[in-house]
């Protein structure tokens, strides 16, 4: 968003909880110039990118007793009401419950989640806590916070589609950015393990 404001003032950046088959479909389109999505096989005419992978955080109200914790072990994370991801984001599931299998740990999920904004949505009304990737950080409200995990996080690709055939300026100024990007936030990803992120802005 930066980077697009810095030479795009009029820019339109829009979070959205819409699954990867209909950004396709928009890219597909023209209604977007560029998306963060999965792949998608049947839209041939899309190229993508990987941006940067990204470790999975704990995310929970901010008044949590895992708030007080720099890091947290999966471990403490048994007894809570647990949040993944539905079957309409199956990479970031699949990753969950390969990472919930290998612990050893009987976890067993509480709610399933559609996307990145059912789950900061109920994780604030319901006290539960989630694995969520770290790119939606920046975007917590007040009343939600995040930790990393203790040892070898489950990590997931992030990736940016847009259309072969797309020539706007828009886009041409995005893919000229993206190592600026991809640098910006690895250096994000870095400091979110070290500093607590008590107070965000609703994006």
């Amino acid at each position: 968003m930066r980077i697009l404001h810095d030479e795009l003032p009029n820019i339109d950046v829009t979070v959205s909880s819409q699954n990867s088959p209909d950004l396709a479909d928009a890219l597909m389109r023209g209604r977007l110039d560029a998306a963060f999505m999965r792949p998608e096989e049947r839209a041939d005419e899309l190229v993508y990118r990987r941006v940067i992978t990204e470790p999975f955080l704990v995310v929970f109200p901010s008044d949590h007793r895992l708030a007080a914790h720099d890091a947290i072990e999966l471990r403490e994370i048994v007894g809570e009401t647990f949040l993944i991801p539905s079957k309409t984001a199956p990479t970031s599931r699949l990753v969950i419950e390969d990472y919930l299998k290998r612990s050893g740990l009987d976890i067993i999920p509480d709610h399933e989640v559609d996307n990145i904004t059912h789950a900061v949505s109920m994780i604030a009304s319901t006290g539960a806590v989630a694995l969520l990737p770290a790119y939606p950080n920046n975007l917590l409200p007040w009343s939600v916070t995040s930790r990393p995990l203790k040892g070898e996080p489950p990590t997931v690709d992030l990736v940016v589609g847009y259309h072969k055939a797309n020539t706007s300026p828009i886009l041409r100024t995005f893919l000229g950015r993206i190592d600026d990007l991809t640098s910006r936030m690895s250096m994000g990803a870095s400091s979110d393990t070290k500093v607590h992120r008590n107070s965000r802005q609703q994006a």
